[in-house]
């Protein structure tokens, strides 16, 4: 009996599981698993309570599934809400107790009645949390009731409306108190923190007492993973509490669920366990990218391609990209690649018949310009170079990819969005991917969703197709309202693609109306929305920035405790004071006012409390890249070098591509004398941002102190280039001479010396020093013709009336002099010997105002010896 209801949890699991990833293969046989309510349960009540809830969450009754008599009075018969009770001590409270007190983990249970009582609370939560999806990302959007609690039949005292929008007022800080405020406004916050509390209270119940790996739970953490992503993709910018809690979870999931074998074992051989492993690399995949990590999120599509048996690349083909083109040209295409098996994507026939009225909707929608949907392809293109022999490749089209295939197609966008840059080209880059979809015949209703908002975004960067895309947007937005297709089906594979929510969606709607001139409507949808600081912007367009400010004391007359309204209102007056009372309402939990403080400070140069008010910005939520960089630059300014260093290090840990950020810490450690690793961090600065002659300049100093001469003058090379040959080192170029020197010329290093002294004096014009490093340079190869008439523009370029009034200037005279002198004594030819004395006599006789210095004396000195060589006769001819 125990094996019988292990089989029974597993397959309610499953599901459960299923409501969000159909199977892939309706047509095969029932798995034993599928076939097991037919097997006896030792806890008939409680699997049929299960049963019941997991049936709701099926045909998409997720506020059945909460209120659900049977099941609530077993796990909530403990529950009291009072009329006096704070949300607060109800969500951190009340409820985890009483899930505590319904599991009774250490009450010594059978550990399959705890798994029943465990996947009964995971479906609860389950349940809330597709509710809060639904709301707020898939649609359609019905009247879902605003205070979950008022649904559930539990004991509780009589409350006004007034009472549950306190709630609801309590949920969105809470939500906000991770680090963030909310994007925009979004409803039924209570449905994602009630379901939360279930799925995190269960799993700490069940990781404490060591049952983490009984029948009917091991899932939790991947429904886990994905309310706290849920959560993330509410805010306004990445939440450091967050993303720590989303590794924990994922590892945990993967622990369980990271093999096919694992997969095999736990559910059944029959079921399409590579479509379970694939939507899981895939979601963790979209997690990692969501953040930033890139290398991390490809390994995890790969495997998903891996383990769903699936290949692409993009090759070329002749097609038409309008009605009226009349040639052929070469467009990019979409191949994929697949070891056999079978390609298509059954899917029922409702959503069938709703995908294809909704495909002719949209198309009449697109009549708006002569660019097609979809190229159309010249046939015949068949033969693809680069295939593996044994492997299956066609042309993406109609019917051929599953659904799980679509997704990862449109998992590589997001990766190509990160890579490339934001710019036209990158939009024609996806291109190909958003085509290969729209070429489908079926495809699930998000999946298809998200691909249409790709296209949107393609097209309204194109004047020739951006009236176009405001009309599909207009119907995109249009379709959250429309039943059709059914809440069951709008959520298959809703967490393998990064949808948007639905107010991000309506935002985007509203930034694309404001592109077009129609700012007027875009007003009202921010507005709707609570996108205060995009409604001020709109003001400002239009020179109404009084209005702006009315409106936001209009709203804080209704919500005086929203620490956004608050911010909003401190950016357009550009006063500190409501900033402070942002922080008041939120108990000092507003990133954003202590950023917003801490720039004030900043501009005011007072550093000292910038740099405090940046760390309690970056206590509150860490994942900021540019809050780490203001704090470093905020400490730089008021002198405290060690946090400034640990401020930027943490800034390019976020984003690795912050060039200033890189060229700010070997600024640091060049100033601290650690030349190596500031040659090591130049190097990666110099890697993202190459246009900057100052950071060569830095690059070429810490270069010489490391003693890598050969990529200084690389960076002298690359300061002459981009200052037009204006700017060089002449001290840098001495060190490296040198080192020549030292070793008699006779080196690459040599040559490489030789360019850029050549580069320098031809395009600078040549400095006095700059002429007698090439002199030197000259000298060490051999040739003193060279080394002589370079030294006389070294005289040339120091003489003039100053040098008989100014005794350094006559020193630098005189020791040139002396070196020319004596080249033109080795050289020995009468006329060398000739030009030195009649040289050295007009310096002796002008400079006798110094002959009291060292150089008059050698000057003198000099003209003897050569009045002597002169004399012997014992000259070249």
């Amino acid at each position: 009996m125990a094996a019988n209801d292990g089989v029974l949890l597993r397959s309610l699991e499953l599901r459960l599981l299923r409501c969000s990833l159909p199977s892939e293969n309706p047509s095969r046989p029932p798995s034993p698993i599928q076939s097991s309510p037919s097997v006896a349960s030792r806890f008939p009540h409680l699997h049929s309570l299960l049963n019941d809830v997991v049936a709701f969450i099926e045909t998409g009754s997720y506020v059945q599934a909460l209120s659900s008599p049977q099941a609530s009075q077993a796990l909530f018969s403990d529950l009291h809400l009072a009329s006096c009770e704070s949300p607060e001590h109800f969500y951190t409270e009340t409820l985890p107790n009483c899930i505590s007190s319904f599991l009774n983990v250490n009450g010594g249970d059978d550990s399959l009645e705890l798994g029943y009582k465990a996947l009964l609370v995971i479906a609860v939560g389950v349940s809330a949390l597709l509710s809060f999806a639904q709301c707020n990302f898939t649609g359609p959007l019905d009247n879902i009731p605003l205070m979950l609690l008022e649904e559930l039949p539990i004991r509780k005292d009589e409350r006004g409306n007034l009472y549950w929008i306190e709630w609801e007022a309590w949920a969105q800080k809470e939500l906000m108190s991770v680090g963030s405020h909310l994007h925009a406004k979004f409803s039924n916050l209570q449905y994602l923190i009630f379901g939360k509390i279930l799925l995190m209270r269960t799993r700490d119940l069940l990781f404490q007492g060591d049952f983490s790996s009984i029948d009917g739970v091991r899932s939790i953490t991947w429904w886990l993973a994905r309310a706290l992503f849920l959560h993330q993709k509410l805010l306004d910018g990445h939440s450091s509490i967050l993303f720590d809690l989303l590794q924990v979870f994922t590892r945990e999931c993967l622990s369980h669920f990271d093999t096919l074998e694992k997969i095999r074992d736990y559910w059944c051989a029959n079921e399409d366990c590579s479509t379970i492993l694939s939507v899981l690399q895939l979601e963790l995949g979209i997690l990692e990218i969501y953040y930033g990590r890139v290398d991390a999120s490809n390994q995890h599509f790969e495997s998903a391609a891996e383990m769903s048996n699936y290949n692409f690349f993009i090759s070329g083909a002749l097609g038409f990209r309008t009605q009226h083109q009349e040639e052929p040209k070469a467009l990019l295409r979409l191949v994929s690649e697949t070891n056999g098996g079978d390609t298509s994507d059954p899917v029922s026939q409702d959503a069938s018949t709703a995908e294809t009225t909704k495909r002719r909707q949209l198309s009449e929608a697109y009549g708006a310009s002569d660019v097609l949907i979809a190229p159309r392809f010249l046939d015949g293109v068949e033969h693809f170079e680069n295939i593996k022999q044994d492997a299956q490749c066609h042309v993406t089209g109609p019917s051929q990819l599953k659904a799980v295939h679509q997704a990862l197609i449109l998992a590589h966008c997001l990766s190509i969005e990160k890579k490339a840059r934001s710019d036209e080209m990158q939009m024609w880059e996806l291109a190909p991917y958003i085509e290969a979809i729209d070429s489908q015949d079926t495809s699930p209703f998000i999946v298809r969703y998200y691909c249409n908002i790709l296209r949107v975004r393609w097209e309204s960067s194109r004047s020739r197709t951006k009236q176009r895309a405001l009309l599909m947007m207009e119907k995109l937005v249009e379709g959250l309202y429309d039943p059709s297709p059914g809440v069951p089906q709008r959520l298959y594979y809703c967490f393998a693609v990064n949808m948007p929510s639905i107010p991000a969606l309506r935002k985007e709607y509203g930034d694309l109306l404001v592109s077009c001139g129609l700012i007027g409507e875009a007003l009202t949808t921010y507005e709707d929305l609570e996108l205060w600081d995009h409604l001020i912007h709109c003001y400002q367009l239009m020179d109404k920035k009084p209005a702006a400010i009315d409106l936001i004391n209009r709203r804080l007359l209704d919500k005086p405790s929203d620490p956004r309204l608050w911010c909003s209102l401190g950016d357009i007056t550009h006063d500190d004071a409501p900033y402070h009372k942002a922080l008041e309402v939120s108990g000092h939990r507003s990133a954003r006012a202590f950023r917003s403080l801490a720039k004030s400070a900043y501009n005011r140069a007072d550093y000292e409390n910038s740099k405090k008010l940046w760390e309690s910005a970056m206590n509150l939520n860490s994942m900021y890249p540019d809050g780490w960089f203001a704090l470093g630059a905020a400490a730089l300014k008021s002198r405290d070098i060690n946090k400034a260093l640990d401020a930027f290090t943490r800034s390019i840990q976020l984003e690795p591509e912050n060039s200033e950020a890189w060229n700010n810490i070997a600024c640091i450690h060049k100033v601290n004398k650690r030349s190596r690793e500031s040659f090591i961090a130049f190097k990666e600065a110099l890697k993202l941002k190459r246009n900057s002659w100052q950071m060569w300049e830095n690059y070429s100093d810490v270069a010489a102190d490391v003693g890598n001469f050969s990529q200084a003058l690389e960076a002298l090379s690359m300061v002459l280039e981009l200052t037009n040959m204006k700017r060089v080192n002449c001290d840098l170029l001495g060190r490296v001479m040198s080192e020549v020197e030292g070793k008699n010329g006779n080196s690459a290093l040599a040559e490489q010396l030789g360019r850029v002294l050549r580069c320098a004096v031809q395009g600078c014009g040549g400095s006095p020093e700059l002429w007698g490093l090439y002199a030197r340079w000259h000298r060490v190869k051999g040739d003193l013709v060279m080394c002589s008439e370079a030294l006389l523009k070294q005289v040339r370029s120091y003489g003039g009336e100053d040098v008989w009034k100014d005794k350094e200037r006559f020193v630098k005279f005189a020791r040139a002099s002396l070196e020319l002198s004596h080249v033109y004594k080795e050289i020995a030819s009468r006329r060398e010997l000739f030009a030195a004395e009649m040289h050295l006599k007009s310096t002796i006789k002008r400079g006798t105002d110094f002959s009291d210095t060292q150089e008059y004396g050698e000057l003198v000195a000099c003209l003897e010896d050569v009045q002597v060589a002169l004399a012997n006769g014992s000259v070249v001819l």
